[in-house]
């Protein structure tokens, strides 16, 4: 059952992988950190998906700017509706014999509609979008709109939003364990959380199961009723 005072931050990413929505899922408030620094190499314009039973990374260009402009100021290159279109076309090609295919077509065909440049706010439709159809009620707020301390950076960047949001139980992927302490946020009156996604297997066209793909995978290969299930693979540590 989900705490009403539970709540998880993750940086905007395109089409993240499956353990990115259990976040989402587990969580009454989801952050979108976009007042933060653009990393490149990142999931922020990019991830992946199966293609003649090999994973295939995908890019969004992103438009050049300052090193030092945060995520929120960030949008994607000239020829958006170019890109979007080839990514139509190389999601047909991957997936046309997929069994949702034709269901999931017009989820990502939804979110590809968006004119709307900016990398933030592209993003945070499409999470909202996906959520959608999986029948994932979760609020969204973006970490631009949150009214703190702007000095503040990393564990205490963190906590200060917990705080503000009322948060007793923050939650966060299990990569962090080494960037933030369970005391400190203890001290803070906030329960510290890594979530672990178990290992997921489901049916794709080959023999050799290819992990760790976009949720566009996941949608393509199994029905809403299964993610719902996969959502909950996970462990609490």
């Amino acid at each position: 059952m989900i705490k009403a005072t539970q709540v998880t931050l993750m940086q905007p990413y395109l089409f993240p992988y499956l353990g990115y929505f259990q976040l989402i899922n587990i969580s009454a408030q989801f952050v979108i950190h976009d007042d933060v620094q653009f990393i490149k190499g990142g999931w922020i314009n990019r991830n992946r998906i199966l293609l003649r039973n090999q994973d295939k990374l995908f890019t969004f260009p992103v438009q050049k700017a300052s090193s030092e402009f945060r995520i929120s100021m960030r949008n994607f290159a000239p020829g958006f509706k170019e890109h979007k279109d080839k990514f139509k076309k190389l999601l047909e090609m991957a997936y046309s014999k997929a069994p949702y295919y034709s269901s999931v077509k017009e989820v990502i065909n939804e979110v590809l509609e968006n004119e709307d440049h900016n990398i933030a706010i592209f993003i945070s439709r499409s999470l909202r979008i996906i959520c959608d159809y999986l029948s994932i009620e979760t609020k969204f707020i973006m970490s631009s709109e949150i009214e703190k301390d702007e000095t503040l950076k990393g564990q205490d960047r963190v906590i200060e939003i917990n705080r503000l949001l009322g948060s007793t139980h923050y939650i966060n992927p299990i990569g962090g364990m080494e960037l933030y302490s369970k005391e400190a946020f203890r001290k803070a009156g906030i329960e510290l959380s890594f979530l672990k996604m178990r290992p997921v297997i489901y049916k794709q066209y080959g023999d050799e199961f290819v992990p760790n793909l976009s949720i566009i995978d996941v949608m393509m290969f199994n029905s809403r009723e299964k993610i719902k299930e996969l959502l909950g693979e996970y462990d609490l540590l």
